[in-house]
């Protein structure tokens, strides 16, 4: 017997309110689409956990992980609930039932696994476009999604919303500089290099030629908020807050990376409390 879409809803919110991330589960979301925010991020968080979590009897780099990757994506072809993998048929009875009532397309949660996995084999990237269409799939995903499931579908609100999701993505690198080159991630693309070694983006602080790569992955990021910037205007109350925070938090991230002087190795850059109440105060008052 499988389990009930009560308690697989339940289990996905107390995964989802359970963790911060950069996802839209905020509880200032509608309370009728909550269950279907929390189905949908509890499948997207497990499988960043499967490629990405520490273990100690699977190496960063096994196959095995893409091996699990693979088993958890055929969960979403598989129609009788009771032959779903225990281990995650919580989370498949949930999103199947989110999936029918918003006529979710399952390219959007396929695209997300396949980030996933490359992010398994893949550690570094020749061009800008290349990087992007890693963003196209790991990060673009989730602000579809949420448009979906509050019954948004319109094409200029999805490119609105690519380019915001796509400018947190690479936020988000050029902010983990320190944390990646623990893993062996290089997201700079090389075309961008300089003619710097991987040893300097390596190190335990960054050269000026770094801070000048790095400042142009900046300015660049920020061309890309700009771009998605209206889509609030689009946007019924509080969904539309809670994009102007997201941008808010996103701008600020870069901001803090130039306050550092763009060197981001030797000390991660942090938003304090003063910082969240100021992002709150502005995306309230724009």
């Amino acid at each position: 017997m499988s389990i009930s879409l009560q308690t697989a809803y339940q289990k996905c919110c107390d995964l989802a309110y359970s963790h911060y991330e950069n996802f839209p589960v905020a509880r200032m979301v509608p309370k009728k689409i909550r269950p279907h925010i929390a189905a949908v991020y509890a499948f997207a968080r497990t499988a960043d956990d499967i490629a990405d979590e520490e273990h100690d009897e699977i190496s960063a780099d096994s196959p095995k992980r893409i091996e699990n990757l693979r088993e958890f994506e055929s969960q979403l072809d598989i129609a009788d609930s009771d032959s779903l993998n225990p281990k995650w048929d919580w989370i498949f009875v949930a999103l199947k039932n989110t999936i029918s009532e918003f006529n979710i397309p399952t390219q959007l949660l396929r695209d997300l696994v396949s980030a996933f996995a490359q992010d398994v084999v893949k550690k570094r990237y020749a061009d800008f476009p290349e990087l992007c269409d890693y963003c196209r799939r790991s990060a673009n995903p989730v602000g579809r999604l949420v448009l979906i499931l509050h019954g948004l579908r319109e094409q200029k609100l999805f490119e609105m919303s690519d380019y915001i999701c796509t400018a947190l993505q690479l936020a988000n690198f050029w902010q983990d500089m320190r944390v990646d080159k623990l893993k062996n991630r290089i997201y700079i693309p090389q075309s961008d290099w300089n003619g710097m070694e991987e040893s300097e983006i390596f190190a335990d602080t960054a050269s000026q030629r770094l801070r000048d790569v790095v400042k142009f992955e900046v300015e660049r990021t920020a061309e890309l908020f700009d771009k998605g910037r209206e889509l609030p205007k689009f946007l019924p109350f509080p969904l539309s807050l809670e994009i102007k925070l997201t941008l808010a938090g996103g701008r600020t991230i870069l901001e803090k990376i130039a306050e550092q002087n763009y060197d981001t190795l030797s000390r991660r850059p942090k938003i304090g409390s003063a910082g969240k109440l100021k992002i709150l105060l502005r995306s309230i008052f724009s």
